[in-house]
């Protein structure tokens, strides 16, 4: 299932190429600035739900070991802390496809 996932997402990323094939006066005459704002879009997103689940499966994984030693949290805890930094460099990339 992860395999066929991976595969169609390639996929898509290619055939994206193929719409947004046009000559080079239509190029210069049509405004393309909201790609900008889609890839934005897709990269918060993107990294908003892989952060989302790294911190389910490592919040789970840190509320187990500490319901057994609870000396634990302080290791577990900045875990959480490094899966929820992906989603800022999500937002830090969205900011400067924006700005550049």
């Amino acid at each position: 299932m992860k395999r066929r996932t991976i595969i169609i997402a390639l996929m898509l990323c290619f055939a994206v190429t193929g719409v947004f094939a046009q000559s080079a006066e239509a190029a210069a005459v049509q405004d393309m600035s909201w790609v900008r704002y889609l890839a934005a879009g897709i990269a918060v997103g993107i990294a908003c739900i892989a952060g989302g689940m790294a911190v389910g499966k490592i919040g789970a994984a840190a509320m187990g070991a500490m319901s057994e030693n609870a000396e634990l949290s302080g290791k577990a805890l900045p875990f959480v802390g490094l899966a929820e930094g992906i989603c800022l460099w999500g937002f830090l990339v969205a900011l400067l496809i924006i700005i550049l």
